[in-house]
């Protein structure tokens, strides 16, 4: 194998383990996806995530690729899943639905900015005499 290809093999494990907090469980799924590339030989073809194709999806949110937690969330808002105000509980089992597993302390920031760059609204919900922030379409 040459330099090149170690180095794009590199880049692909790298990004794959792009968005999981520092610490020794992101170093040790690094080296695993690494030596699953060394030993294929080449980077996955992953398939589209949604209906739409993938450049569709950026042209409409290019700020969230869509293999990223935020576009992720947009393939939910896409698929019709924020119709109706959804909770932070329900939002991660939807996740987990579709085998993106992400912990909620990952989640909640990325709504936070979706929120802000007007992709999801929040609001401030009362169930059983306590406050609860819930996500739906804009």
């Amino acid at each position: 194998m040459d330099v090149k290809k170690l180095i794009e093999l590199r880049k692909e494990a790298e990004k794959a383990v792009a968005e999981m907090p520092d610490g020794d469980l992101k170093l040790k799924a690094f080296e695993v996806f690494l030596n699953h590339l060394i030993s294929v030989g080449t980077a996955p073809s992953f398939p589209p995530s949604h209906s739409h194709d993938e450049t569709s999806a950026k042209s409409e949110d290019s700020d969230f690729p869509t293999q990223s937690v935020a576009g992720r969330l947009i393939v939910l808002r896409e698929e019709g899943f924020f119709k109706s105000p959804k909770s932070l509980a329900e939002i991660r089992e939807e996740l987990q639905t579709h085998g993106w597993h992400y912990p909620n302390a990952t989640i909640a920031p990325i709504l936070i900015k979706l929120v802000q760059k007007k992709r999801l609204r929040r609001q401030r919900i009362k169930e059983a005499n306590k406050n609860h922030w819930k996500y739906s379409n804009p």
